[in-house]
C-alpha cells in the first residue's frame, strides 16, 4: 500500500491493516535488520519515526538508518533523569553519523515536577513517573506519525517474547515495526563490534538495560539482563512495551 493511501491512525486497526501487518511481519522475519528497516522506510516515508534509549539495540538501528534513510524523525524520551553517559552517547552518535537525535520532554522539569509531588516519585510511585515523564510524552509525538521503529528483542523479557516484527501497537494508535525482535544479545553485542558502532560506556560496567539513573543499577553475573530495572519491586517495564 502506497504511503499517501495509508488509513489515518486510531486505536483500532481494520482487519485489512491488521492482515497486512501479519502478512508482512511473516514474510520480514527471515529478513535481516537493514532489510526491514529498507520497507518500514519504503511503507510508510516522511510517516515513520523511530524511538531510541540509545540502548544497543538502537545504536545499531541508528547505524543502519543513517545510510538507508537518514532524514528519518528520531527522537529520544529525555526525562531529565537519564545518566550524563547517555545524553553523552546521543552527541557521539550525532558527530558519527550526522543524525540529530531530538529530545522529546515531559510537560515539566524534573524540579517543578518534584515539587509538585512533595519529592521524587521514582521512590514511592515508579509506575506514576513513567507514565507521567515517558508514556505520555510518547502518546504525544506519536499521533504525528503512523508507524514507530524500536529496539526490543524478544529474549529481553516476557513481555516481548512475542513481538512481532511488524505489528499493530493497539496502546499508541500506530504500527510497530521492531527490526532486532528475533536477534539475540550476543548478536548484535557481535555486529557492534565488528562495525565499531558507538555504544553507552556503562554496559562495560556491569549496566545490561540502562533507563533513568535513579532505577538502574549494574547486575551480576547470572542476573537476569532486566534485573537491574527498578530493583527490588515486581517492576521490570517502563510500560512502553508491555502487550495490551
Amino acid at each position: 500500500m502506497p504511503v499517501a493511501d495509508q488509513p489515518p491512525p486510531s486505536e483500532d486497526a481494520t482487519p485489512e491493516l491488521l492482515a497486512e501487518l501479519a502478512e508482512a511481519s511473516q514474510r520480514l522475519e527471515s529478513a535481516e535488520p537493514d532489510e526491514i528497516i529498507r520497507w518500514a522506510v519504503e511503507r510508510y516515508g516522511s510517516k515513520l519515526t523511530m524511538a531510541t534509549a540509545f540502548g544497543p539495540e538502537g545504536c545499531l538501528i541508528l547505524h543502519w538508518l543513517a545510510s538507508i534513510a537518514p532524514e528519518t524523525y528520531v527522537f529520544n524520551l529525555e526525562t531529565g533523569y537519564q545518566f550524563k553517559e547517555t545524553l553523552e552517547l546521543r552527541e557521539r552518535i550525532r558527530e558519527r553519523y550526522g543524525l540529530e537525535v531530538i529530545y522529546e520532554y515531559p510537560e515539566t522539569t524534573v524540579s517543578a515536577y518534584e515539587q509538585a509531588h512533595g519529592g521524587p516519585l521514582y521512590r514511592s510511585e515508579p509506575t506514576r513517573c513513567c507514565g507521567d515523564r515517558k508514556i505520555a510524552v510518547i502518546q504525544r509525538v506519536l499521533t504525528r506519525f503512523d508507524a514507530w521503529m524500536s529496539g526490543i528483542r524478544r529474549d529481553q523479557s516476557p513481555d516481548r517474547a512475542v513481538s512481532p516484527i511488524v505489528g499493530w501497537d493497539k496502546k499508541f494508535g500506530v504500527v510497530k515495526i521492531s527490526p532486532l525482535a528475533n536477534w539475540t544479545k550476543a548478536r548484535v553485542w557481535e555486529r557492534i563490534v565488528s562495525e565499531d558502532v558507538p555504544y553507552n560506556p556503562l554496559h562495560d560496567k556491569g549496566y545490561v538495560s540502562i533507563g533513568c539513573w535513579p532505577c538502574t543499577r549494574a547486575i551480576a553475573a547470572g542476573e537476569d539482563e532486566r534485573a537491574g530495572r527498578w530493583s527490588g519491586s515486581a517492576k521490570t517495564e517502563c510500560g512502553l512495551h508491555l502487550r495490551d
